[in-house]
């Protein structure tokens, strides 16, 4: 074990205590603000060559809490779309109608995604769908954070303009079919 090892190790045991504290502060209770501690130590140690001996370890330890829970929150986001579109069809009290309304349009939008542009798709997986902030989309398209927003606004529009295209053929046919 490094002199650095060590000095991140008493430096962590000394934090703990506020360590513990921003964590319940930053998840709303004790219990998960105790398993966000232990996973940026957990990330801290596994990472300790990213630290630098002589900067504080505090703001680097409260960065990764930071982004730890970020982390945790789009990943319970994600985890809740999905348990609500798959209960959605079992829950007594749903309206049918309704629950087939919406897996029919997003059928279509899926459909419709597919025919996008490369950068229109990756925009639109990396904020809407992954949930990444324009940021960090930003950062890992290798784009001004300007230019994502922009593409993303082009994406968002294309996308409405093909389903909303989709809709009316369909309601054309539709009235076709039946002699309206």
């Amino acid at each position: 074990m490094t002199d650095s090892t060590d000095e991140l190790r008493r430096g962590i045991t000394g934090l703990l205590p506020r360590l513990r504290r921003f964590g319940a502060v930053l998840s709303g209770t004790q219990d998960e603000g105790d398993d966000l501690v232990q996973a940026a130590i957990e990330r801290a140690l596994s990472k300790h060559e990213q630290w630098q001996p002589g900067t504080r370890i505090d703001s680097w330890l409260f960065k990764i809490m930071q982004n730890s829970w970020k982390d945790e929150i789009r990943k319970r986001k994600n985890v809740q779309k999905k348990l609500i579109l798959d209960s959605a069809g079992t829950d007594q009290s749903v309206d049918g109608r309704r629950v087939t309304e919406t897996m029919l349009m997003l059928t279509k939008t899926r459909e419709q995604f597919g025919r996008l542009s490369d950068e229109h798709r990756a925009v639109l997986a990396l904020v809407v769908i992954d949930g990444h902030s324009y940021q960090e989309s930003a950062d890992q398209l290798e784009i001004p954070i300007g230019t994502l927003m922009s593409r993303l606004y082009r994406a968002r529009e294309a996308l409405r303009h093909m389903v909303e295209q989709t809709n009316s053929h369909e309601k054309a046919e539709i009235n076709k079919r039946i002699g309206s």
